[in-house]
C-alpha cells in the first residue's frame, strides 16, 4: 500500500484505527470512530481499563455503557499490548502531558510510546499526536525516532499534529467541533485532512504541526489570562463591595466587545492549568520572557488560599478557629457535571484546610473517592448530601456547583455557606462570596 492508497482506504472506513491512551480524550474518539464504522483498537497500559471495556463498563461519567457496548458490537477491540498497533493504519496518540514537579513540561508519556511502538509500525500508515504540548514537539520528538527506525516522514509514513478539543460535559456535538491539523508535509496534512473529515464537519489545516501545537496552546491560554483577569476582578469587587457577578451579567449585556468569563477557586482540567506553562517553557528557548501569561497563571494558582481565606474571615466572624472546625467540601470535580478531577483547585484548597486543622469531608455526586495524586495523597470521607450532615457542620465550601446538588436543602440546612462559583445571592443570610 502507497500512502495515497492510504487516504483511499480512509475515505472508504476500511483503514484499521488504533487509538493509544484511553483517557478523557481517547475514549471518548475510540468510541466515535467505532460508530462512524472504522474497525478500531484501543490501547492503553492500564489492564484494568481494558477489562473494563472488554465487560462493556465505561469508566467515564462522560460516556456511557450503551456507547461501550455498540462500540464493542460494532468490532471495536482493546489491548493493553502496544504490539497491537501492528494491525492499524492510523495510529493515534492521546497520551498524557502532564508538568514536572518544576512546572516543566513532561513528556515521558510521549517518548515512551513512541519509543514502545515503533517496532510494530508498518509502512505507509498515518501517525497522529494529540495530546496538548509545546511548538515543535511532533517535530523533535516523533520524527526523529521515526527516522532513525528508517521511516520517511511524507513518503512512506504521514506524521500530524491534530490537537484535541475534548471539553467534558459540553454539549458541542463532537462532529460541529473544527478539527485543526498540521502536517510534516504537504501529503502529511492532506492525508490527516482525508481523515478527519470522516469524523467532523470541518478541517482546519494549518501550515505546520508548530502552527497547530500553538493554535492549541493559544485557545487554552486565552481562557486562562481572562479567567485570571476576572478572578483578579472578584478580588478588587469584594473588597469594595461590589457582586462581580451582578457586573459581569451586566457587561454581558453589551452585543459587542466583550465575552463573559467568570470568576471561581482556581483552575482545573488537564489543558488550562497547565498549557500557559507549556508555552512559557518554551519561549524561554527563544529568549522570550511571556510576563502577561505568567501573570494570570499567578492570579489563578492564588484562588484557592484566597479561598481558604475568605473561609477563615467568615468563621473567626462567628468566634470560630479554622482548627477543628467541620468542613464540607461541595465538589471535587474541576468543573460541574463531570468526574475528572485534574488539577481540581479543590484539593489544594482541602491541601490547605487539612494543614489548618480543619475536619474535612466532601460530597460529590460524580467523584466517589478522593484521588490521590502526584501532588497530594490524602483520603478524606466522602458523605452523603442530607438534613443531617449539612446541620453538623460549622461551614460548607462550594467549588464545584454540580447541577444535581439540592441547593434549596443547602442553603435552608447549612450554618454557613462559602460561595465561590456565584450560586447564591450575594446579600442572603449566612452566603459569603469567595
Amino acid at each position: 500500500m502507497t500512502l495515497d492508497a492510504l487516504k483511499a482506504s480512509i475515505r472508504q472506513h476500511q483503514s484499521p484505527v488504533a487509538v493509544i491512551g484511553l483517557g478523557y480524550v481517547g475514549l471518548p474518539l475510540l468510541i466515535r470512530l467505532s460508530a462512524v464504522g472504522f474497525p478500531t483498537i484501543g490501547i492503553d497500559t492500564d489492564p484494568a481499563k481494558v477489562e473494563s471495556l472488554h465487560q462493556g463498563r465505561s469508566y467515564l461519567s462522560t460516556v456511557g455503557d450503551g456507547a461501550v457496548a455498540r462500540a464493542l458490537k460494532q468490532g471495536m477491540r482493546c489491548s493493553s499490548d502496544a504490539a497491537a498497533v501492528s494491525e492499524a493504519q492510523v495510529i493515534i496518540l492521546c497520551v498524557p502531558t502532564p508538568l514536572g514537579a518544576h512546572r516543566e513540561p513532561d513528556l515521558s508519556y510521549v517518548r515512551q510510546t513512541i519509543a514502545t511502538i515503533i517496532p510494530h509500525l508498518s509502512r505507509d500508515i498515518l501517525l497522529i499526536l494529540e495530546s496538548t504540548t509545546y511548538p515543535g514537539t511532533t517535530e523533535e520528538e516523533l520524527v526523529p525516532p521515526l527516522l532513525a527506525a528508517g521511516f520517511s516522514p511524507g513518503k512512506d509514513i504521514a506524521v500530524i499534529y491534530a490537537p484535541e478539543r475534548e471539553d467534558p460535559g459540553s454539549r458541542h456535538p463532537a462532529n460541529l467541533i473544527p478539527k485543526v491539523l498540521g502536517g510534516i508535509t504537504a501529503t502529511c496534512s492532506a492525508l490527516g485532512c482525508a481523515f478527519y473529515e470522516q469524523l467532523v464537519e470541518r478541517v482546519v489545516p494549518v501550515s505546520s504541526p508548530r502552527a497547530a501545537e500553538m493554535t492549541k496552546l493559544l485557545e487554552n491560554i486565552h481562557r486562562a489570562v481572562n479567567i485570571g483577569l476576572v478572578n483578579e476582578m472578584k478580588v478588587v469587587a469584594d473588597a469594595m463591595g461590589i457582586d462581580i457577578h451582578e457586573v459581569i451579567a451586566a457587561a454581558a449585556s453589551k452585543p459587542f466587545g466583550f465575552t463573559p468569563y467568570y470568576p471561581g477557586p482556581g483552575l482545573g482540567g488537564h489543558c488550562i492549568p497547565i498549557d500557559p506553562f507549556y508555552l512559557t517553557w518554551k519561549a524561554k528557548e527563544y529568549g522570550v520572557h511571556t510576563r502577561f501569561i505568567e501573570l494570570a497563571g499567578e492570579i489563578n494558582h492564588a484562588m484557592p488560599a484566597y479561598v481558604v481565606s475568605k473561609l477563615r474571615d467568615a468563621l473567626n466572624a462567628r468566634g470560630q478557629a479554622v482548627k477543628d472546625s467541620r468542613i464540607l467540601i461541595l465538589g471535587l470535580a474541576y468543573k460541574k457535571n463531570v468526574d475528572d478531577t485534574r488539577e481540581s483547585p479543590a484539593l489544594a484548597i482541602i491541601d490547605q484546610l487539612l494543614q489548618l486543622g480543619a475536619k474535612i469531608s466532601y460530597h460529590d455526586p460524580y467523584v466517589k473517592r478522593c484521588p490521590q495524586t502526584r501532588r497530594w495523597n490524602f483520603d478524606i470521607p466522602a458523605c452523603a448530601l442530607s438534613a443531617e450532615t449539612l446541620a453538623s457542620q460549622d461551614a460548607v465550601l462550594l467549588v464545584t456547583d454540580h447541577d444535581q446538588l439540592d441547593y434549596a436543602l443547602i442553603a435552608r440546612e447549612a450554618a454557613l455557606i462559602i460561595d465561590t462559583r456565584g450560586r447564591y445571592p450575594a446579600d442572603q443570610p449566612g452566603i459569603v462570596r469567595a
